[in-house]
């Protein structure tokens, strides 16, 4: 198949959306497919470009066997709403140049765009229509609910105006999928679709992200002791996950010496974070960069507890997907979820981590004293097989191939009866 993917993020990108369509884009490169994609330069989650695309303009690359057009765009050095509505726009305007070519040019015969930003979902939606290609729109976090929910855009009618555009992109997809039970509900009661959505869960590579023992972990490069219980959080700082209370639960162990909080990560929410840390003087905190994905599994087995955080209002909105490489990894997680979502009732069912609830100092405390005190065997076991069985990632992707290939069938079934 020829393949179009359009997203505002991609590889290098580490986490976030951008490593997932990165492997999807690789994967189905290696399978034969003619893959090429439309996205920006690399910035997430430092929301800073990367050193070696600063100041490109728009260029073409290779990228294990796709063909990656990038795009130059506005990227806010602190992060607003009006900050990051501007930043997302400049990549649909940036991108038109690469879009008027494919209009014109060979037609795909399928084209692929990752939200958010949800609105990126205009263009290609314009493509589908006047070149009669089928549109898959897969939606990594429901944006506008999540906006709205968090309280990021107070304006009713801006809000408004944002619903009717999605509901514009939603009604004309081929296919439209996300990655939780409970995110393909909250998709269905839009009433909109013209199908059923879609499960594309996030995947982990089970054979690359796997249990180490503590002698194989960054321990002895950071120089951390054997016996530090060491709590993690990997992955973006931003206004979704609540990490504040990060900073809280270590003030409540701020006389521990053997309880140590480590920050692997970036983001906007970065900065408020160490100002908490530097107000408190705490000793017990400290911030590192993300890793290659080469030390994540030896970065995972650094820890006695990781944390897996999000706000009450963010409930299947969004699924964290640093979860995936934690089970993986078999680490004991300690996850914030409401009772009733998708997130609490997988956690539960398979009882592979301890559910506290979202945003309370007093449960993470609980939580990370339980966590510490009591056998997490099991809660690791399970974890562990729980990512063997349900996330692996080359099933995950051999069924959205099966997808995609079936989507393209039924297209030529319809050109062929019009032809008749």
């Amino acid at each position: 198949m020829r393949i179009l993917i359009y997203d505002i993020n991609y590889a290098p990108e580490l986490t976030g959306v951008g490593k997932y369509t990165g492997e999807m884009g690789a994967w189905l490169a290696q399978q034969g497919h003619s893959v090429r994609i439309i996205t920006a330069m690399p910035y997430y989650p430092e929301w800073e470009i990367h050193d070696r695309y600063k100041g490109a303009g728009w260029f073409t690359e290779t990228i294990d066997g796709v063909t990656v057009h990038r795009c130059p765009f506005y990227v806010p050095k602190k992060v607003t709403t009006l900050k990051r509505i501007l930043h997302e726009f400049s990549f649909v305007l940036s991108s038109l140049p690469y879009w008027l070519n494919v209009l014109l040019g060979k037609r795909y015969d399928a084209v692929i765009c990752v939200s958010p930003p949800f609105q990126i979902g205009l263009l290609p939606t314009l493509y589908s229509i006047l070149r009669n290609v089928p549109l898959w729109y897969h939606l990594q976090d429901l944006q506008v609910d999540m906006a709205k929910e968090l309280g990021m855009i107070k304006n009713k009618t801006f809000v408004d105006l944002l619903f009717s555009i999605e509901k514009f992109i939603l009604k004309r997809c081929a296919v439209v999928s996300t990655i939780s039970e409970g995110m393909v509900r909250k998709v269905a009661d839009k009433n909109v679709l013209p199908s059923p959505c879609l499960l594309f869960p996030n995947w982990v590579d089970e054979q690359v992200i796997r249990p180490l023992p503590r002698t194989a972990s960054l321990r002895s490069e950071l120089g951390i002791s054997d016996t530090d219980k060491m709590i993690l959080y990997s992955g973006s700082l931003g206004e979704k996950q609540g990490l504040e209370l990060i900073i809280e639960a270590a003030k409540h162990y701020a006389l521990r010496s053997d309880i140590r909080f480590l920050i692997f990560g970036s983001g906007g929410g970065k900065t408020r974070l160490e100002s908490l840390v530097n107000a408190y003087q705490l000793t017990n905190v400290a911030f590192h960069p993300l890793q290659p994905y080469e030390k994540l599994s030896a970065l995972l087995a650094t820890a006695d507890v990781h944390l897996v955080l999000q706000k009450k209002s963010a409930s299947d909105l969004v699924l964290p997907s640093k979860l995936t490489s934690i089970l993986a990894a078999g680490g004991c997680a300690l996850v914030s979820a409401v009772p009733g979502t998708t997130l609490y009732d997988v956690v539960a069912t398979h009882q592979m981590g301890i559910l506290i609830e979202p945003e309370s100092v007093q449960a993470l405390i609980a939580g990370i004293d339980k966590a510490l005190t009591e056998d997490t065997t099991h809660y690791r076991q399970q974890a562990r097989a729980y990512a063997r069985q349900y996330l692996s990632k080359d099933e995950i992707l051999q069924q959205f191939e099966q997808e995609l290939l079936r989507l393209q069938g039924a297209e030529q079934e319809v050109t062929e009866s019009v032809a008749l």
